[in-house]
């Protein structure tokens, strides 16, 4: 839990040569404190943008909570399954240093959104024979529209 400490700094009446360094010192105090509180605020690139940050964090939990345990994003990181990077675009069963099943290099199409859908949602019913046991599917649209856009950011 972060604490807010404030500084207050009070006028002194004093006189003569002392009263410039009083000054000068509580100047000093004032710009130190401010500083230290400028940098315990997030950097303004560190703040997601509105709606797009808020998407985009959603996107990830779901991918997280329904991909990751087998999946993931970061380019030849192949795990259980075969990395999502790029998905989108790629030929099915084509990543090169993955084994894929022979259902799923045989599958001939190239993954789009509406593809991703149907097979997040059925794998089965999609590339009938692939090996993504015991997985059933994910029966949320919405978890399902929220992972397709994660994966289809840019990376």
């Amino acid at each position: 839990m972060r604490q807010w400490h404030f500084i207050t700094l009070h006028a002194r009446p004093t006189s003569g040569r002392r009263d410039g360094r009083v000054r000068h010192r509580d100047r000093v105090l004032l710009i130190s404190a401010l500083s230290a509180m400028a940098l315990m605020l997030p950097s303004p690139s560190a703040l997601p943008q509105a709606s797009q940050g808020k998407e985009d964090a959603s996107g990830q939990q779901a991918f997280n909570n329904a991909c990751r345990t087998c999946h993931m994003v970061r380019e030849g990181d192949n795990r259980l399954g075969p990395n999502l990077h790029k998905v989108v675009g790629r030929k099915a069963g084509s990543l090169p240093d993955y084994g894929f099943s022979s259902a799923m290099k045989e599958a001939g199409f190239v993954w789009d959104e509406e593809k991703l859908d149907r097979f997040i949602a059925n794998p089965e019913e999609v590339v009938p024979g692939n090996s993504m046991k015991p997985y059933g599917g994910l029966s949320s649209s919405d978890d399902r529209k929220k992972i397709i856009a994660f994966l289809a950011q840019p990376r």
